[in-house]
């Protein structure tokens, strides 16, 4: 496996975990002031394309969504998934070296 595929996919998911993060403060800074909010389906997918992490995390952080049990499930399948790609990836990439 090509180095640069698997440091492309780790930083992906670094960018999407970000994003997800961001979009969980910014979904929660509008439910406080009662503004229009990101849909729901919007942070389900920020989670599942490779924001997972960061989704967690802005859970955790922000309290918000914590008691959606659908939101629980979808983002932790998705963790492990992403981290059972990465390790994958890390240790094809690490049999490249």
């Amino acid at each position: 496996m090509e180095k640069t595929a698997c440091i492309a996919y780790l930083a992906a998911l670094g960018v999407m975990s970000l994003l997800a993060l961001a979009l969980y403060g910014a979904d929660k800074a509008r439910a406080r002031r009662g503004a229009r909010r990101i849909r729901e389906r919007t942070l389900l997918l920020a989670g599942v394309f490779g924001g997972a992490a960061g989704a967690l995390i802005g859970m955790r952080a922000f309290r918000h969504k914590t008691r959606h049990a659908a939101f629980w499930a979808v983002n932790l399948s998705a963790a492990v998934l992403q981290a059972a790609g990465a390790l994958a990836l890390l240790w094809l990439w690490r049999g490249a070296a």
